[in-house]
């Protein structure tokens, strides 16, 4: 069986954006979860690189598209990373 969505990607830069923002939401939670000094630091790492795909993301898309998504969630997981870090300190 064919995966759709995947069949539908096109590894753009928005869609590096978009997956660097989804593993960063995921160690963002580990994180929250198990808030020890590794696991924030691989947070931290995390943020880094999804920073970085982020900032990446206009160079590849379409007029603009996904782009917007990409910089929120990237956002979002930057304030939950943040009140992790809070709690740590």
């Amino acid at each position: 069986m064919r995966h759709y969505e995947s069949s539908m990607r096109t590894n753009s830069t928005v869609d590096q954006a978009e997956d660097a923002a989804a593993k960063l939401h995921n160690a963002v939670t580990q994180a929250m979860s198990h808030p020890t000094e590794k696991v924030i630091e691989q947070a931290e790492n995390s943020l880094k690189h999804a920073e970085q795909a982020v900032s990446h993301a206009p160079e590849g898309s379409v007029q603009g598209h996904g782009v917007d998504l990409a910089e929120e969630m990237l956002a979002t997981e930057k304030e939950r990373l943040a009140l992790v870090q809070k709690q740590k300190s």
